[in-house]
């Protein structure tokens, strides 16, 4: 059977329940070099996904300090937060080809490389097999202001294993090996690495990667615990993250199959990994880094972690958030071009439609992530699926949340603190 690995396929596979660890929690803060990391969560590079839209999104979903203010001063005021109040220590960008930067124009360049001050810290990730174009596109990176850049080797795309790129590389340790070497000396910020356990079950090799990225001067690894053959079924091998923990020093980051706040501390005490990544979980349920935020003070503080649960309002805000968003990143865009006097030209015309078509594509898809779970969602998917511009979408939208406030008993007080709330997506 052919496998596909997008997001919308991305769903878990009956997921396992981990016993709850009486003392461990995610670790407050680890450091990737002289970077500092706090609190010790990292939002997963996702192609597709993690823009710059999304990043500062979920880092403004995630925002929360230690006296349950979310972020907000007395007065109700949103606060100046510090990365150390923010439920999301680490970001990171979509993967970039490193033959594509490499060969960009400056202008377009900027454009796959955008972010902003309040993203820091962030990483970018880049892929290839070309030593010599990763090691180059590694330090475009760093000229333009990333605090680290990170290596993929965990994509299972077929497109991306095709050109020896991603999950691709696993086969090949000594190609691997020349490529850090070659990165390493290239680039004076952290430089990390993001794998799989190998290629198949047949071929695991990451205790041995990993040992090779420490040996070659890398600052930290992450582990996808499955193999490429895996792509996203089954359930993910935490033992295999333990092992790669105790061979190496370096810091260990652990990725898969978290998808509440329960399950970050469950890897962190099974694995001794330093720090917890999540991706699939986030566009479904972009509060789970303050929820982990959350379940760690209060776990500190009473011993028993709890943590809030969005409300249908909270959902409702939340994609508005997101939407508007975009449209602002859109306007953003229109007058850099108007400035350089690209939009008067017929290219720049075409441009302009198709960030707008992009704008109601990624509007659809978010809604769909966020839907999953939601009762009466797969009726709002399908509005939201026939809609032919952002208007039609709002509207779905708000037709629907307005239909559940009238048919429920209208609670917009907050958020409600559980200690086990109800799985976020199907």
């Amino acid at each position: 059977m052919k496998k596909r690995y997008t997001l919308e396929q991305k769903r878990w596979d009956d997921p396992a329940e981990h016993a709850m660890p009486e003392h461990t929690r995610v670790p407050a803060r680890f450091n990737i070099g002289g970077v500092e990391i706090a609190p010790a969560t990292v939002l997963a590079p996702m192609a597709g996904v993690t823009d710059t839209v999304f990043r500062r999104f979920i880092k403004n979903a995630s925002m929360f300090s230690a006296d349950g203010s979310a972020g907000l001063t007395a007065d109700g005021v949103e606060a100046v937060t510090s990365n150390q109040q923010s439920g999301c220590g680490l970001i990171m960008t979509e993967f970039t080809s490193a033959d594509g930067l490499s060969r960009m124009r400056e202008t377009k360049r900027k454009r796959y490389l955008t972010y902003y001050d309040d993203e820091h810290p962030i990483s970018a990730q880049i892929f290839g097999s070309n030593p010599e174009t990763l090691a180059d596109s590694a330090r475009i990176c760093q000229d333009a202001g990333f605090d680290l850049v990170d290596l993929n080797l965990g994509c299972p795309a077929k497109r991306v294993v095709a050109c020896n790129g991603g999950s691709g590389l696993l086969r090949d340790l000594p190609l691997i090996e020349v490529i850090f070497k070659r990165v390493r000396a290239a680039v004076s910020i952290p430089f990390t690495v993001k794998f799989r356990m190998g290629w198949n079950d047949h071929h695991i090799v990451c205790v041995e990667l990993a040992k090779m990225a420490e040996d070659c001067g890398l600052n930290a690894v992450a582990l996808h615990a499955r193999t490429r053959e895996d792509g996203y079924t089954g359930q993910a091998r935490w033992e295999y993250i333990a092992a790669v923990k105790d061979a190496v020093t370096i810091p260990v980051i652990g990725n898969g199959d978290i998808r509440t706040p329960e399950d970050a501390a469950a890897m962190v005490d099974a694995t001794h990994c330093d720090a917890v990544m999540i991706g699939r979980a986030a566009p479904a349920n972009p509060w789970i880094f303050r929820q982990i935020a959350q379940y760690t003070a209060t776990k500190e503080a009473t011993g028993v972690g709890s943590y809030e649960v969005p409300t249908d309002a909270d959902r409702y805000r939340m994609i508005r958030t997101y939407f508007e968003m975009l449209v602002d990143e859109i306007a953003i865009e229109e007058r850099a071009e108007a400035a350089r006097a690209e939009a008067i030209t017929a290219s720049g015309q075409v441009a302009r439609e198709q960030r707008n078509r992009d704008c109601v594509g990624k509007m659809k898809q978010f809604a769909s992530w966020f839907t999953h779970g939601v009762p009466g969602g797969s009726g709002l998917r399908k509005s939201i699926f026939e809609a032919k511009n952002g208007a039609a979408v709002l509207g779905s939208i708000e037709e629907f949340f307005e239909g559940r406030a009238n048919a429920t008993p209208h609670n917009d007080s907050g958020l409600e603190a559980v200690h086990e709330p109800e799985a976020m997506i199907a």
